[in-house]
């Protein structure tokens, strides 16, 4: 039987969000967009992205993604997504496209589950019924006094490991008279500050977004390198393969890179080129789990490590849970926000586990009244990060 869609529609939201963990707490705005997804049998899925310019992607889906996909078997998720990468990557673009796609995939495969009965990790492969998470918690708007207190109250509920943010920016913020070195230097100060917190044991986790030069990337990782650092995240410009490959040999840290990745040759070339020890596909960004699980077959071929990064842990629990060699599930606090301001029905971690639903598709429901006030909210202000 087939299921044809009737219906593409992308919602732009804007989410103000408090991120609290124990007496500390920063403000944020965060955006994303919520892609719905109707078909002419009454089904519906929903999906989702976010880290970028929200009016762009629901744009590129509504403009230009909706109208070729009408009529379209929802099931044919090869052949939609065959026809998106022609029609929105033709030349091997990365960039907004991916979100777009994204954000439909994970739409169609919720249709899927409801079709026939079943969640979404089941349908990937259903390796394991829970995932284990790390909780990213060191956001540039916690103090350093801060960050050593949020550490100590994680560490009194049971979190092993540990993820903060380091360069803030920095290369963005040069041309605004931004000293890299003497933010670099803060970041020494504020990751002493949490494994002091810690002690030794637990696991920390630095992600820099891609916004570092390779030395100013090699300075850093020199000078916390005593802290036992489980992996540097991003930690250049562009994701630079060869840079990073570099920085691997010349620390001895573990690197990982690919949450904003939008294209299988993206990943194939981080691998290729010995640039990452774990590499971090995002169903939101990477379009969805068609060609997530794509990624995953190449790590798994190359025996290399994979992980969620890039947060939205309620779509990327299902990719981790369902394949052999899924991993960590990243619990970042702001996008837990984020999703709890959008969505019902959501797992919720035991143990720093989080458990996977039996309910069909993603197993979680858009809360359409804070859906329709969150699109209502101006957009520009939610272009910050945590």
């Amino acid at each position: 039987m087939q299921h044809k869609i009737q219906s593409v529609t992308a919602t732009p939201v804007n989410i103000p969000l408090t991120i609290a963990v124990g007496a500390c707490a920063a403000d944020a705005n965060l955006s994303g967009v919520v892609v719905e997804v109707t078909t002419d049998s009454g089904l519906h899925g929903h999906g989702f992205t976010a880290i970028t310019e929200e009016e762009i992607v629901a744009a590129a889906v509504n403009a230009v993604a909706a109208p070729n996909l009408l009529g379209a078997d929802a099931l044919a998720r090869e052949h939609i997504a065959e026809r998106l990468y022609w029609l929105l990557t033709p030349r091997g673009q990365t960039g907004y496209a991916a979100h777009a796609i994204s954000a439909i995939d994970l739409a169609l495969w919720d249709i899927l589950g409801h079709a026939t009965g079943l969640p979404c990790w089941k349908l990937l492969g259903g390796a394991r019924d829970r995932v284990p998470l790390y909780v990213t918690f060191g956001f540039g708007g916690f103090s350093r006094e801060q960050l050593g207190e949020a550490a100590r109250h994680l560490q009194a509920q049971g979190v092993s490991k540990f993820k903060m943010v380091v360069g803030h920016h920095a290369l963005a913020r040069r041309n605004e008279g931004n000293d890299i070195q003497a933010q670099l230097t803060e970041d020494v100060a504020r990751v002493r500050a949490v494994r002091e917190a810690l002690g030794d044991g637990p696991e920390i986790y630095v992600d820099a977004n891609c916004s570092l030069s390779p030395y100013a990337a090699r300075w850093l990782a020199d000078r916390i390198a005593e802290c036992d650092i489980a992996f540097f995240e991003e930690p250049v410009r562009d994701n630079d393969p060869a840079a990073m490959a570099d920085l691997r040999r010349a620390t001895g840290m573990r690197v990982a890179a690919g949450q904003n990745e939008g294209q299988l040759f993206r990943f194939e070339a981080l691998m290729n080129a010995g640039a990452v020890d774990v590499i971090q596909p995002n169903a939101v960004i990477c379009g969805g789990f068609t060609i997530a699980s794509k990624v995953a077959a190449l790590a798994q071929a190359k025996n290399v490590t994979m992980a969620n990064g890039g947060a939205f842990p309620w779509h990327n629990m299902h990719l981790n849970a369902g394949l052999a060699n899924g991993g960590l599930v990243e619990w970042h606090l702001a996008a837990v926000a984020m999703g709890e301001a959008l969505y019902t029905d959501l797992a919720t971690p035991t143990g720093w586990d989080l458990p996977l639903p039996d309910t069909p598709g993603l197993g979680f429901a858009l809360d359409r009244d804070k859906l329709r006030d969150l699109a209502a909210l101006p957009l520009s202000a939610g272009r910050g990060k945590a």
